[in-house]
């Protein structure tokens, strides 16, 4: 086989990126035509942009990213002249940030969708909830009694996890005024009681949802949770869906909710076509069927006066609760929640160190495993890296498994082990077979007394290689030697990371029997990938 502190307030923004027909080059401009790089939640507008592009002669050219990323290209200048405009669920994030707001020209909104909880209903009747909404702090003080679960994006990685954050934590201080630093501090113990009812995690507002459906229906083995904190949008289409066992109770809390407004914003460095385009399409959707379109396509609010609420819509008016003003306070709260709110992590990293990595790919894995104990200082990397509190295991095999080696990283003073960590990322060595499936059993036996001594820990284990099987065990084996784990154990996701000449097919059917994800490395720097399985973990 052959084998980027200005920057900070745009830390909560979405990760999860990728690209229409696996390209993130839009292409030259074109007359009536908007080259727009939007959040991927956005895909569900084609139907109503293709009758868009009949009534206008307008047609979008939709590249999508995370915000995180595509803040960090709008503030560096790198959409200027490549895009006509971006699309994401906010621009409270990228209009903080002095280089990458004076690149945001004309905004119009076109819809929205308040974060809220979806409960199942048995559980929101037996919290009482079904008839009167319940406050944030009733909420905090009901998921510090373990009475429910749910699952809810990773705050950095996501806008609703983000979102979902800043609602709760200002509803708390209940000061009416946007968070500020101090606050943040007086409301931590009560954040770490809310949090600590959170059982799934992910990168994305879209993977969340698929995978309560699995987990709820017995599709995958993780663990069934009881709600989700996601966009009401995404909550209404759960439920519509039919694919739920039991349909979702949307609980809007009594003190307020952060809402996504969705601005179509027009790019400062726009030719004047663009802008004309942009004219046409924005009044479009405006129009009040455009409007009643977006709400039955997308679930989506109207944000025009005078279009009638869907009835899925209840309750219609809704407090909207104040968001950080500064880039301070978003700091101190996303550090707050790694370091001191949420549960930690638990990672095993299985590394393929065989002889098809010498050379440039075994140096891309010291670089991006470097890159996640600080080493990276993008506006990415950032919130990317390794976490105070979290436990880091490394198995790196060949021809066999080699020996793991587990990292703690303390929760005052973490330089000195993340030291470690980027020194042994450092010291990788490429020779050898590929013992995969060998390697991941391995994986599990280290996990069992790991997640004996400590089960309250997202846990979760990334299998990286770059090419196929060739010593050991097969899949087959591995398939049947899971089956048998202890369920505690066969709950354990496997983010795997397609490299090299991985087989696709075996690392999807890896990733789906265990509740994972596939990321596909091969076309994108590997660093990058590494980075984005982390708001999944």
């Amino acid at each position: 086989m052959k084998k980027l502190a200005a920057l900070a307030l745009a830390a909560a923004l979405l990760v999860t990126g990728c690209s229409a027909g696996g390209s993130d080059d839009p292409g030259p401009a074109e007359a009536g035509t908007l080259r727009i790089l939007a959040g991927s939640e956005l895909a569900d507008l084609q139907p109503v942009l293709d009758e868009a592009a009949k009534a206008t002669g307008v047609k979008v050219k939709f590249t999508f990213t995370g915000t995180l990323e595509g803040t960090e290209s709008l503030a560096d200048g790198g959409l200027d002249g490549k895009y006509d405009a971006v699309w994401f669920s906010s621009n409270r994030y990228p209009a903080g940030i002095p280089d990458a707001a004076k690149r945001l020209g004309n905004q119009v909104k076109i819809m929205s969708s308040p974060v809220v909880l979806g409960l199942s209903q048995p559980v929101a009747q037996r919290l009482g909830w079904d008839k009167k909404p319940p406050t944030w702090g009733d909420i905090a003080v009901a998921a510090g009694k373990k009475e429910f679960t749910y699952g809810m994006a990773d705050p950095s990685a996501s806008n609703s996890g983000f979102s979902a954050l800043v609602g709760v934590a200002s509803a708390l201080a209940g000061s009416g005024t946007a968070l500020d630093a101090q606050q943040i501090t007086a409301v931590t113990p009560q954040l770490t009681q809310f949090f600590s009812a959170q059982q799934l995690s992910s990168g994305s507002s879209g993977w969340l949802s698929d995978a309560f459906q699995r987990r709820a229906t017995g599709q995958d083995p993780g663990q069934k949770v009881d709600g989700l904190i996601n966009y009401e949008s995404v909550l209404l289409s759960m439920n519509s869906s039919g694919k739920l066992p039991q349909q979702l109770k949307l609980i809007y809390p009594a003190d307020g909710v952060v809402t996504a407004d969705y601005p179509l914003t027009l790019l400062t460095s726009a030719s004047q076509d663009a802008r004309d385009a942009h004219q046409k399409l924005t009044d479009y959707l405006r129009t009040p069927g455009a409007q009643r379109r977006i709400m039955q396509v997308t679930q989506r609010r109207p944000v025009v006066p005078g279009v009638r609420l869907g009835q899925q819509f209840a309750p219609r008016d809704l407090v909207e609760l104040p968001f950080p003003a500064t880039q301070q306070a978003v700091d101190a709260l996303l550090s707050a929640y790694f370091s001191k709110i949420r549960r930690p992590s638990r990672t095993l990293y299985v590394l393929d160190t065989s002889g098809s990595m010498e050379g440039n790919r075994i140096e891309a894995l010291r670089t991006a495993l470097a890159g996640l104990t600080g080493a990276d200082n993008s506006l990415v990397g950032r919130y990317r890296q390794f976490h105070s509190r979290e436990e880091v295991t490394m198995l790196p095999f060949n021809t066999s498994p080699g020996e793991p080696t587990t990292f703690t990283v303390p929760e005052q003073n973490p330089q000195a082990e993340l030291a470690k960590l980027k020194d042994y990322a450092e010291g990788l060595e490429a020779g050898g077979g590929t013992a995969i499936y060998d390697s991941l059993g391995r994986a599990y036996q280290v996990m069992a007394p790991l997640q004996a001594k400590d089960p309250d820990r997202f846990t979760s284990i990334v299998l990286m290689t770059d090419g196929q099987n060739e010593n050991g065990s097969d899949l087959a084996a591995f398939t049947a030697a899971f089956g048998s784990l202890p369920q505690a154990l066969r709950q354990i996701p496997v983010f795997t990371i397609l490299f090299g000449e991985g087989s696709g097919d075996e690392l999807t059917q890896v990733a789906t029997m265990t509740g994972g994800k596939v990321f596909d490395a091969r076309n994108v720097r590997l660093a990058s990938v590494f980075q984005e399985i982390r708001g999944y973990q």
